[in-house]
């Protein structure tokens, strides 16, 4: 994306800072002698709180580095000189609580300096995916010279009292993400951040417990200190697109595209639908002047809700349709309201970002006419960069990829995100796609080591993993402990770091032991408790996305999974930890296979039942027998036939159906993989910019779900066939499935560099040409027969 040349300069300069301080996290000083102190503002404490602290610095000459050590907690932003450095915290928990290392050099002058912080605690309204011991704000110098601006009673504070927090009135919904903020712009300080400010009667910050790296404390008051391991999220200039429709007002055509100031008469009440045109997370900023008292609300929303007169059933009122068309619909959304005070260039940004397609200005001004300078947003997320190539015949390819690759992006922050409108939360069955898209499209794998540590400290004392984390709520889905284990399995193939995966498999250990508590002798599962989520998918007996389960308590879909875990922690153990173990988990995966196929197979079906019943038939338990390889060789070839032509079928959402075309393709249907996107398809038809977490589009809750994002993963691993072959994907199986697509080509990050393959029809020939990094050797796959390649560039004909 270009920078808008019209957004204000510092903004520009602030992106710039961002990204460029994406510092190596390594402590400078000892970690034992940390002598900043955790401070807040004195006194009692409201629930809800946002902290104002300042500190000045005087310089002798600009230097050339300046870095420093951050946190808070909830959240805080720094500023140099009143501009934005650095935010944060990367959220995590009390254990393993991020601080992030920041140069401020850039913006440091000669003479005197203002080094600020804004702290935002929102209590008991904070999102389920904040944790929180107390408010406070820490800030080291990275050496002794930067340790004058260490946190201690030497800096200023203010409680701003202009802030309180908004309800979120949303169609009925799960939301967890943060209140809006209601701000009344005649209670803030003004120019509190420059030099020039009098902060004589601000009081002395409170200063509580030294900060504490985590191991170095003979004890730990709150928060155990940790270098965050991940990128300094990114902060994109962006202008909002169009106006759609305005009420009360004439504006001009150009609004808001254009940075042109635009004025609401006295007395008035205008309404303004602005559309970023595609679904953005991004911190709006509105900048205005004048309108003393006038009230300002901004409201967000992924699409806007069909008008159902008289309809009283709560799903109808949650349609949203063509996400395109606004007519005949209704805005319901998060929203932030402010209150003018009448003076010049007043400028409110949300603390938190904020997710949104559709922004609703509504303005009443009193008697004075109010001027709005600007409004516009700053996208921001984990700084992710699409490294991967596809091109083909078939464009519409290229936009599900657009999209998908989208979708992921707004998904990813301080960590994988469900959605980022309702929940912001990691979930375990969402995050394996998310981590895999991430190594196929983009070669980084720092959010998803991230992802899979955290996850790992979630485990509670009887073994199995939260179904989320961090999180504030804590919630258990052990099916979701299973994935995690494949988690680790997909990043020990694709990734090359041995070390990491051997610290998780005491883990993976543990979450084994968990289900085994609950298997009977024959080795099925028997009333697994919690939340035993698989999909969600509409059919007989499925009750809150959970597979059937008969009256003994057993469901085909709990064992399939089980056993598919057994398998593969048996292979980690084989290769990096105990052959002890590996036998174990061999040995329960060979029992369990084979109760499963006396317990569930049905041969006048040609199919597995979801439940010793036999009375109820799903996409989900029959793609499982194919992957664990319950299914016999004949038996996949039968199911895989089934698995689209049986409409009596429970049929996977788009998100299980990540599994079921890995079951179709592993039994050779790999080559009609294109045909298999009508959801995808459907999706773009709605007008969607990302894809919907459910399959009734125009019912979706959430707009935004990278569970959906498959196709990312499938366009070069099926498609193109580029997959790995070995652990740390030291070697290479290319095994296309081109279907009627003639010249089609593209690449993916590697460990060692990059593969790249390319395939062109000539008439009855293929001119086939790979690429393979510096010393990774590997195999084409074409037509049933095996090439070998090998490093460099291979070009054949066949």
């Amino acid at each position: 994306m270009k920078f808008n040349a019209t957004l204000p300069a510092a903004l520009l300069l602030c992106f710039f800072i961002f990204a460029n301080t994406a510092f190596a996290q390594k402590n400078t000083i000892d970690p034992k002698r940390w002598n900043a102190h955790w401070i807040n503002v004195p006194g009692p404490a409201p629930d809800y709180q946002v902290c104002l602290l300042r500190k000045v610095v005087n310089l002798e000459s600009k230097p050339a580095s300046y870095k420093v050590f951050v946190s808070g907690d909830n959240r805080y932003k720094l500023y140099v000189n009143g501009h934005l450095v650095s935010v944060g915290p990367a959220r995590s928990d009390f254990y393993f609580w991020n601080y992030e290392t920041v140069d401020l050099a850039f913006y440091l002058v000669a003479g005197k300096n203002v080094i600020s912080a804004v702290v935002a605690n929102e209590g008991s309204w904070k999102p389920a995916a904040q944790m929180s011991y107390g408010t406070g704000f820490i800030l080291q110098g990275a050496t002794a010279a930067e340790e004058e601006v260490n946190t201690n009673k030497s800096w200023k504070c203010l409680r701003d009292t202009a802030y309180t927090p908004l309800p979120v009135e949303l169609v009925y919904s799960y939301y967890v993400a943060g209140p809006g903020e209601l701000v009344s712009m005649n209670h803030q300080p003004k120019n509190w951040q420059s030099a020039g400010f009098n902060d004589a009667t601000w009081p002395q910050a409170n200063q509580m417990a030294v900060g504490g790296p985590k191991g170095q404390m003979s004890f730990n008051d709150g928060w155990m200190l940790v270098p965050s391991p991940i990128a300094a999220r990114e902060m994109i200039p962006q202008r909002l697109k169009v106006m759609r429709c305005a009420t009360g007002i004439n504006l001009p055509s150009t609004f808001p595209s254009e940075q042109n100031p635009v004025t609401i008469p006295a007395n008035t009440k205008a309404t303004i639908l602005l559309d970023q045109t595609y679904l953005t997370n991004a911190y709006p900023t509105i900048i205005f002047s004048k309108g003393k008292d006038a009230g300002i609300s901004m409201s967000y929303a992924e699409g806007l809700y069909i008008i159902e007169p008289g309809n009283k059933n709560w799903r109808a009122q949650e349609r949203k349709g063509n996400r395109n068309e606004i007519e005949g619909k209704r805005f319901v959304g998060r929203k932030d309201s402010l209150i003018s005070d009448g003076s010049d260039k007043q400028e409110f940004t949300p603390f938190n970002w904020r997710t949104y397609r559709y922004l609703q200005l509504v303005i009443e001004t009193k008697d004075e006419p109010l001027l709005i300078n600007d409004i516009y947003g700053t996208a921001t997320g984990y700084p992710f960069q699409y490294k991967a190539e596809f091109e083909s015949e078939n464009k519409q390819l290229d936009t599900i990829l657009q999209i998908g690759w989208h979708t992921a992006k707004l998904c990813s922050w301080e960590t994988y995100m469900d959605c980022p409108y309702y929940e912001q939360l990691q979930y375990v069955g969402d995050t394996r796609i998310q981590a895999m898209v991430s190594y196929y499209d983009s070669g980084d794998d720092k959010l998803g080591r991230n992802a899979i540590t955290l996850l790992d400290h979630s485990r509670l004392a009887e073994g199995i993993t939260q179904s989320r984390y961090p999180t504030a709520i804590p919630q258990q889905i052990p099916t979701f402990s299973l994935w995690w284990i494949a988690m680790i399995n997909d990043y020990y193939m694709y990734r090359n770091d041995n070390s990491f995966v051997a610290d998780k498999l005491p883990g993976v250990e543990q979450v084994l032991n968990f289900f085994g508590k609950y298997q009977q002798p024959d080795g099925s599962l028997k009333n697994a408790p919690y939340w035993e989520f698989t999909d969600w998918a509409n059919g007989k007996c499925w009750d809150a996305g959970v597979a059937p389960v008969g009256a003994d308590g057993n469901s085909s879909v709990l064992d399939m999974q089980l056993l598919w875990a057994y398998q593969t922690a048996a292979g980690l153990e084989n290769a990096l930890g105990s052959k002890e173990f590996a036998a174990k988990y061999q040995k329960l995966a060979e029992q369990l296979k084979q109760t499963i196929r006396s317990k569930y197979w049905v041969a006048t079906r040609g199919l597995y039942a979801d439940r010793p019943e036999k009375d109820v038939f799903s996409q989900h338990a029959n793609a499982l027998a194919i992957l664990s390889g319950v299914a016999t060789p004949e038996q996949a070839k039968t199911i895989s036939g089934k698995l689209l032509t049986d409409t009596s079928l429970v049929q996977a959402s788009i998100y299980f159906k990540y599994y079921v075309y890995q079951a179709l393709v592993k039994t050779g249907m790999g080559n009609d993989y294109v045909n298999w996107l009508d959801i995808w398809r459907q999706n773009i038809k709605m007008g969607m910019t990302t894809w919907a977490e459910m399959s009734d589009i125009s019912a979706s809750r959430s707009d935004c779900h990278a569970w959906g994002s498959s196709p990312n993963i499938e366009f070069f691993r099926t498609v193109l066939g580029i997959e790995t072959a070995a652990p740390g994907f030291k070697k290479v199986k290319i095994e296309p499935h081109l279907g009627v697509l003639t010249h089609i080509g593209g690449s993916i990050p590697h460990p060692a560099g990059t593969v790249s393959a390319r395939y062109d029809k000539q008439g009855s020939n293929w001119k086939i040409a790979i690429s393979l990094p510096s010393g990774t050797p590997g195999s084409l796959v074409w037509k049933g027969k095996i090439y070998p390649l090998k490093p460099g560039e291979n070009n054949l004909t066949l």
